[in-house]
């Protein structure tokens, strides 16, 4: 694995982190405060969270094509949406899971094929 492509997993994986809590953990740590409050601190969070997007994709592309930048991204945030939905978010575990799971390998297979 070439380092770009580590060092696009690995801020791609802590912006995706970011994300997570400031589209969904608000659900959760802010259910009893007005949305306006939820949403100011969320875009807050959102903006840490662009601060390892951005640099995560034009490392990335530096190799990888728009498609494949892409599809890594939309894995990368199942392999952690799931957990946080189990664990953090109390989310029962369904079956969709697996099937979008399986969904997106084949979408890895047809994008980064040669």
């Amino acid at each position: 694995m070439s380092p770009v492509l580590i060092k696009t997993i690995l801020l791609l994986s802590i912006s995706n982190l970011f994300m997570l809590f400031a589209w969904y953990g608000h659900l959760k740590n802010l259910a009893s405060k007005p949305w306006i409050i939820a949403a100011l601190i969320s875009w807050g969070i959102a903006l840490v969270e662009y601060l390892f997007q951005v640099p995560a994709n034009r490392i990335g592309y530096t190799e990888l094509n728009l498609a494949q930048l892409k599809i890594l991204q939309e894995v990368i945030t199942l392999t952690l949406f799931v957990p946080f939905a189990l664990f953090y978010m109390q989310q029962p575990l369904k079956w969709d899971y697996v099937w979008a799971g399986l969904c997106l390998l084949g979408a890895v297979y047809f994008i980064f094929r040669s």
